[in-house]
């Protein structure tokens, strides 16, 4: 799967359980780990956690391995790990704390809806 679907299948499955203020960052020039980084927030613990099981079920029925969950037990910030693309699903107050955006900031930040903001890593 290319990485447009791939994204496009994550950023579906958060806006499915009412993910909040998506954002998708284009890492491929900052790291080989991964090439996108996918943030979502989440109004409580058991949205969070709900959110992540979503997406890592999409990704196994699309095919996609996960290679792990973290976070589950605290349901405050809950990252998946599916290779090249890296979510985390945090509730606002942590999500502001870490601000996540601004560490991939070398990387414009866009709405996390495919296409619809062409601001990708030049």
């Amino acid at each position: 799967m290319d990485i447009q679907h791939f994204e496009t299948l994550v950023v579906s499955a958060l806006e499915d359980i009412k993910g909040k203020d998506i954002r998708v960052i284009d890492t491929t020039r900052l790291t080989s780990l991964f090439d996108r980084v996918i943030i979502a927030t989440a109004d409580s613990n058991r949205q969070t956690r709900a959110l992540a099981r979503h997406v890592a079920d999409k990704a196994r029925e699309a095919g996609i391995e996960v290679v792990g969950i973290e976070g589950e037990g605290g349901g405050e910030w809950v990252l998946v790990d599916l290779g090249g693309i890296v979510v985390h699903v945090m509730q606002a107050a942590v999500r502001s704390y870490y601000n996540l955006e601004e560490l991939w900031g070398a990387a414009p930040a866009r709405p996390g809806r495919p296409g619809a903001f062409s601001a990708h890593a030049a």
